[in-house]
C-alpha cells in the first residue's frame, strides 16, 4: 500500500478492507471473550454509525468519544471521520474541571459515551452545543443506542470522498503549562506520514507471522490513537485488553506479537521478573546472571568467545524462552514511547529475551518523531528520526521538527500556536543530541512539563498554584518526572505540622485527575528566596536548583 497516495484515513481504511480477506477475525475485547469481530463486521457498523453520524452533524462538528478501550471506540472514531466530523477523544481519568473546559472549548454537537459511569463525568456540563448523544450500553439521558443503530437492515455503504491530507481527523488534547488542556489539530496527512514511518520501522518484524497486537493504552492516547491505523496498515489483529493489572493474563490469550506501551508498564514488568530473579539460588542464579551480562554483550554489538556462545545458547534456551512464553511466546518488540523510559530497564528487557525499542514523540508530531531500529537497539537513545519528518537541533539545543506529521495547531489558540511553531519548525521544548549513528538522545527538557511513567504530561505549576491558593501554604514545587505518582515539597510556617498538611492536600485531590493527585510530600520551613537562589528575580521557581538541594528528600518519598 502507497501511503503516501492515500488522500485520509478513511480512504486507507476502506482500500484495506479490500485487501484483506473480509471473514478473517480483526477486533476481539477480552471483557466478552466470545465477542469477535471480523473485517466484513467492522465496516458494516462502520457504514450503519456513519449513516447515523452524518444524520446528527454538520461538516467539521467536533465530535466527543468518552470511552474504555474496546472494538466500538475504533469502529466510532472512524464512522465519525467517514460522516466528515472531527474526532474528540478524551481521558476517562480526567478532573471534573478539565471535563468542563474541553466541553465548553471544542463544543462539541455530538458526544459518543460508553456507558452511565463515564457519562456522570461530563453530564453537568453538557452544553446547548451539543444536540444529540449516542451511548454504547444504555444512559440515563436522552440517547440514542449503539445496539439500535447497528441493527439498522437499510443503509448506504457510502465513504467520503471529499477528505484530503490538510483535512482535520481529530483534536486531541494535552496538559499546558497555563493549566488548562490545549487541543492539537491533527491532520489526516499528519497521521498518515507517522504511519508511514512507523510501518517502515516494524515490517523486518512482520515478515513471518500476521502481526497481533494487544492494545491497553487509552485510544484517546496520541500514540495509541494513531496505532490503530497502523494496525489496519499492517492487516492485524487486534485485542483490547481488560485492564493493566490483568494485562499479563491477556497476554497469554492474545500471544501478540507487537505490544505499544509507556514507560510505566516496562518499569512494572522489570520490577516483577527482577523480583524473581533475586530469590533465585545455584545453577539458576548462573544461568540468570549469565543471561544478563552475555543478554547485554550482544545488544551492545560485542563478540562472545567459545565459551560465552556456549554458555548463551543455555541462556536462550533455559531462560529466555521461557520468559518469552510468559508473555505469550510470539513477542517481537515491544515499542516504548510517551516519556523516558529508564537505560537500565531497556538493556535489562532486551536481555532477557523481550526486545524493547524506545521512541521519542510528542501530540503535536501525530505523534511519533523517532524510534530504535530493531537491527540496532541503542537503550540509551530513541533512535533515528523517521524518514517522514526532518529533525535538528538548534543553537540553544532546543530539538526540532518540521513534516506534514506536525499539528494544524492549537484548537482556537492562535498565539499559543505561533509560539511552538516557527518557519515550519515545532519547537519541542526538548533538548537533545546526535550521535555518530543518527540516533537523537533526549539529554533535557526545556519546559516544565513532568511526564509520568504512563507517559502522561502533567502541569507542575497548575498543581503548584492550586496547592499555594491554600492559606497554610507559603510555596510548593511539584515533582513526578519518569515517577509512577506525583509528590511535593511544601513550605509552611513553623507551627504548621505535618498532619494539617496532609488533610489540606487530601483534600485538594479531591478536585485534580487521576494522574495530578500528590500522594505523598515533604514539609518544609525554609522559603525559596533570590537570594537563596531558588527564585529567578521575576519570582519564577529556579525548579533545577530546588531539586538539587531536596532531590534526596523528595527520591526518598518513592521508596516504600
Amino acid at each position: 500500500m502507497e501511503i503516501d497516495k492515500l488522500n485520509s484515513l478513511i480512504e486507507l481504511y476502506f482500500k484495506k478492507c479490500k485487501e484483506v480477506d473480509e471473514n478473517k477475525p480483526f477486533l476481539r475485547w477480552l471483557k466478552q471473550e466470545k465477542l469477535i469481530y471480523t473485517w466484513k463486521d467492522t465496516k458494516e457498523k462502520i457504514f450503519k454509525l456513519s449513516n447515523k453520524v452524518e444524520s446528527l452533524i454538520k461538516k467539521g462538528d467536533r465530535c466527543l468519544i468518552l470511552s474504555e478501550n474496546r472494538p466500538y471506540w475504533l469502529i466510532s472514531d472512524i464512522a465519525i471521520m467517514n460522516a466528515g466530523g472531527v474526532s474528540v477523544p478524551i481521558f476517562t481519568t480526567y478532573s471534573s474541571n478539565d471535563y468542563k473546559y474541553i466541553l465548553n472549548d471544542c463544543k462539541p454537537s455530538l458526544i459518543i459515551v460508553s456507558n452511565q459511569d463515564q457519562f456522570e463525568k461530563i453530564k453537568n456540563y453538557i452544553n446547548p452545543e451539543v444536540r444529540n448523544i449516542i451511548s454504547f450500553d444504555g444512559i440515563k439521558y436522552e440517547s440514542f443506542l449503539m445496539k439500535d443503530i447497528l441493527e439498522d437492515t437499510k443503509y448506504e455503504k457510502k465513504i467520503n470522498q471529499n477528505l484530503n491530507r490538510s483535512s482535520p481527523a481529530c483534536i486531541i488534547y494535552t496538559s499546558g503549562t497555563s493549566g488548562n488542556p490545549k487541543g492539537v489539530v491533527l491532520s489526516h496527512g499528519g497521521i498518515l506520514s507517522n504511519c508511514e514511518g512507523a510501518v517502515e520501522l516494524l515490517s523486518p518484524l512482520i515478515k513471518e507471522k500476521d502481526p497481533v497486537f494487544l492494545t491497553w493504552l487509552p485510544l484517546s492516547h496520541s500514540y495509541e490513537h494513531t496505532v490503530q491505523f497502523i494496525q489496519i496498515i499492517v492487516g492485524a489483529r487486534v485485542f483490547y485488553a481488560e485492564s493493566l493489572e490483568k494485562l499479563i493474563s491477556n497476554m497469554d490469550i492474545a500471544k501478540p506479537t507487537i505490544m505499544t506501551a509507556v514507560p510505566r508498564f516496562y518499569q512494572n514488568l522489570y520490577t516483577k521478573i527482577n523480583m524473581n530473579f533475586q530469590k533465585q539460588k545455584g545453577f539458576k542464579k548462573f544461568l540468570i546472571d549469565q543471561t544478563l551480562k552475555l543478554g547485554k554483550k550482544i545488544l551492545k554489538k560485542q563478540e562472545l568467545n567459545f565459551i560465552e556462545k556456549i554458555n548463551n545458547f543455555l541462556c536462550k534456551n533455559l531462560v529466555r524462552k521461557k520468559i518469552q512464553k510468559q508473555f505469550g511466546g510470539n513477542i517481537q518488540a515491544f515499542v516504548s514511547g510517551g516519556g523516558a523510559l529508564d537505560q537500565n530497564i531497556g538493556e535489562f528487557l532486551n536481555a532477557i529475551g523481550l526486545p524493547t525499542l524506545q521512541g521519542y514523540g510528542l501530540t503535536e508530531a501525530s505523534p511519533v518523531v523517532s524510534c530504535n531500529l530493531p537491527e540496532l537497539v541503542k537503550v540509551e537513545t530513541v533512535g533515528p528520526p523517521f524518514r517522514t519528518n526532518k529533525v535538528k537541533i538548534a543553537e540553544d539545543g532546543e530539538i526540532l521538527i518540521k513534516g506534514e506529521n506536525i499539528m494544524l495547531g492549537y484548537w482556537n489558540q492562535k498565539e499559543e500556536t505561533e509560539k511552538v511553531i516557527k518557519d515550519g519548525w515545532l519547537h519541542t521544548g526538548d533538548i537533545g543530541e546526535f550521535d555518530q549513528n543518527n540516533y537523537l538522545k533526549i539529554t533535557d527538557r526545556k519546559k516544565d512539563i513532568i511526564v509520568n511513567l504512563g507517559g502522561d504530561n502533567i502541569s507542575p505549576s497548575k498543581i503548584e498554584n492550586i496547592l499555594c491558593l491554600n492559606e497554610f501554604i507559603k510555596q510548593s514545587l511539584v515533582y513526578g518526572d519518569k515517577k509512577n505518582y506525583l509528590v511535593a515539597l511544601i513550605v509552611a510556617e513553623k507551627e504548621i505540622k505535618d498532619e494539617k498538611i496532609k488533610l489540606i492536600i487530601e483534600n485538594i485531590n479531591k478536585n485534580l485527575s487521576l494522574i495530578e493527585k500528590i500522594k505523598k510530600f515533604v514539609l518544609i520551613y525554609q522559603e525559596f528566596t533570590i537570594e537563596n537562589g531558588m527564585l529567578t528575580p521575576t519570582l519564577k521557581l529556579k525548579r533545577k536548583e530546588i531539586i538539587k538541594n531536596y532531590k534526596q528528600q523528595l527520591e526518598n518519598l518513592y521508596l516504600n
